[in-house]
Order: structure tokens, then C-alpha cells, then sequence
């Protein structure tokens, strides 16, 4: 195999967790040319791993049939003779364009009863393969072979240029000490921790000497505005004010990362900073942060991990009582405490 195609989630950090796959298809065919068929939101991370040779514009939104512009965009695949397709997404639309593209292995699971579409099939077995990561990582080997282990974790590049770069683009200056806090989560309200609790942790991180950056997507900028207006001054508002790519520049450069369970806590893993994640709604039994600088903070109430976009039980006690004073003690053994002369 000398040319595959990657067909990639609609979501930040199921990409960032395909990774290792790439890495394995590159490891089994060497000198091979790997390119990525994904919507334009998740192409910077795409951009940021060595093994993506080149990305094309997945233009379809979410629940969108749109067979006419998938067959011309099949055709366009088509012209660029791929040997294999690995489809990552289980639905039935994503493997429509490959099979009209006429590419002549196309690897997946079963998924939406795609027959004919995947001609290399793979069933899944959650108790075998109860990660993402390994999932994805499956992909790489004959249907029904167990899977290599251990997987390496995903990576993603970001050099001292790009970083300096993104800087002057946005007009920043380092600081001595970053704590980035990401305070969304796409999926819903039931994986949020409260904006009061972010505040007062960073009250207590600003007298560790830490500046503190807040990061997110434009539909997190309220909930950003109101941190940094319960810690008055302590904090910047960088959510909706940077693209994505620029947001894997800076959070590169913390020292320590603060998140709830999102693509965001994906890219700090996959950029190795010291993290700590909080888990409400969701659990990190499937989508843990895969770096070695993680500490997963999870109150394992007996409500909990419900799965729900917002509480069902309308009190949100998974996060609500996840202390700032508990985050806070998480954080001293990621970061050193500042040191009094």
C-alpha cells in the first residue's frame, strides 16, 4: 500500500485520538502517503501530526445527506487513485463517498450496517477494546486479530517558532508561569465545571504567581467572561479569539492546563502538559486523557457518569461539589508552589 485516506471524526479529540492508528498504518507501510478526508474544524490538529501528508475538505455537516455533492466529491477522490480508505466514523453516510470514489479497500467497523460499503469489515468488541484509542488503533490489523499493545499516545507538533509566531499574531506576551483553563465542553452544561468554582481556583493560582488564559471556541466566551469577571483582573479571554491551531501554540506553552472533558483536553495531552481534567456527566472509562502529566478528578457519585447533556436530576452534584479547594491541591502536584524569601 503506497497511498491511503483517512476519513476523520467530526470531533477534535476523537481525531487527536486516531493518531496512533496513523502512526501503525505508517510503521506497516513504509514510505506511505497518508491523507485525510475531514471537516474543516478538525483539519489544524490534522495539520499538526507528522503523519498526515495531506488533508482534503470534508464539506458536509452534521446529519447531511447531500448525495449529489458527496458523488462529485467522490470523484474528485478518485482521481487521486488511493490503494485503502480507513473510515473512522461508524455512520453510513461517512462511507458513501469512498465507495463512490471507487477506492479499492475500505476499512471499518460494521457500524450503520454498511455491507458493501466497508469491504474490510471489523466488529466491534467493546469488552476487548473498551477505549477510543484502541478503536481506532484496530483498524490497523486483519479483522478479528488482536490488537499490539501497548499504543503509543497521540502527539502533536508544535515548535518553539510556531509558538512565537502565534504570539506576535495576537499581540501576547509570555508570561513567566500560563495556567490555561478550558472551561466548555461542547457535548453540554453536564460537563462543565461552574464558572464560580474556575474563579475562585484562579484566585488561588494568581498567588502562585500564574497568569491565567482562558480558551475555548466563540460559543465559550460568555461563560469565560464570567470567570474573569469574578476573578477581576486575573484572567484573559482568549475563547473565540483565536483559531485552532493558534490555541495548540499557546496551550503548548503552559505550564499547567485545567479542562473539562473536550477536544481541548485532548490537544493538551496530545502537546504532553501537565493536566488536570474534571469529570462530571461523562466518564474517563472511554476517552481518558492519554498522557502520562494527567490527573482525572471524577467524584464517582452513584448518579454519575450519566451520559446527559444536561442533569437529569437538576442539581449537577458531580461537578457542583468537585471543590476548587480539591482542583487547587490536584494543580500543587502538577506545578511547584511559589516559594517564599
Amino acid at each position: 500500500m503506497k497511498k491511503a485516506l483517512i476519513v476523520a471524526p467530526s470531533w477534535i479529540g476523537d481525531t487527536i485520538m486516531a493518531q496512533p492508528l496513523f502512526a501503525r498504518l505508517h510503521a506497516k507501510h513504509p514510505g506511505l502517503q497518508l491523507d485525510a478526508l475531514a471537516p474543516r474544524w478538525v483539519a489544524p490538529v490534522l495539520q499538526r501530526m507528522a503523519e498526515i501528508t495531506d488533508i482534503v475538505d470534508s464539506p458536509f455537516g452534521h446529519g447531511q445527506l447531500s448525495l449529489k455533492a458527496r458523488w462529485r466529491l467522490g470523484r474528485e477522490l478518485a482521481a487521486r487513485d488511493y490503494d485503502a480508505v480507513y473510515v473512522l466514523p461508524n455512520s453510513l453516510k461517512s462511507a458513501l463517498v469512498p465507495f463512490m470514489a471507487g477506492i479499492p479497500l475500505r476499512v471499518g467497523f460494521i457500524g450503520e450496517s454498511r455491507y458493501g460499503l466497508i469491504n474490510r469489515r471489523h466488529t466491534l468488541d467493546k469488552a476487548a477494546l473498551p477505549l477510543m484509542v484502541e478503536r481506532f488503533a484496530q483498524l490497523a490489523e486483519i479483522p478479528g486479530a488482536s490488537l499490539p499493545r501497548p499504543i503509543s499516545y497521540p502527539t502533536l507538533r508544535s515548535t518553539a517558532a510556531e509558538q512565537q509566531n502565534t504570539l506576535t499574531q495576537l499581540g501576547l506576551e509570555r508570561p513567566s508561569r500560563i495556567v490555561a483553563f478550558c472551561p466548555g465542553a461542547e457535548y453540554g452544561p453536564a460537563k462543565r465545571w461552574p464558572a464560580a468554582h474556575f474563579a475562585e481556583l484562579a484566585r488561588k493560582l494568581a498567588e502562585q504567581g500564574c497568569a491565567i488564559w482562558l480558551f475555548g471556541s466563540p460559543k465559550d466566551h460568555a461563560v469565560a467572561e464570567e470567570i474573569a469577571q469574578l476573578a477581576p483582573g486575573l484572567c484573559r479571554n482568549l475563547c473565540g479569539a483565536t483559531s485552532l491551531g493558534q490555541a495548540v501554540d499557546l496551550l503548548a506553552m503552559a505550564d499547567l492546563v485545567v479542562c473539562n472533558d473536550s477536544g481541548l483536553m485532548h490537544v493538551a495531552a496530545a502537546l504532553d502538559r501537565p493536566l488536570v481534567t474534571l469529570y462530571g456527566s461523562s466518564s474517563p472509562g472511554f476517552t481518558p486523557p492519554l498522557s502520562n502529566q494527567a490527573d482525572v478528578l471524577s467524584l464517582k457519585l452513584e448518579c454519575s457518569p450519566c451520559f446527559k447533556r444536561e442533569c437529569p436530576l437538576g442539581h449537577l452534584d458531580c461537578l457542583n461539589q468537585l471543590s476548587p479547594g480539591t482542583v487547587f491541591a490536584a494543580c500543587l502536584t502538577r506545578i511547584a508552589p511559589r516559594t517564599t524569601r
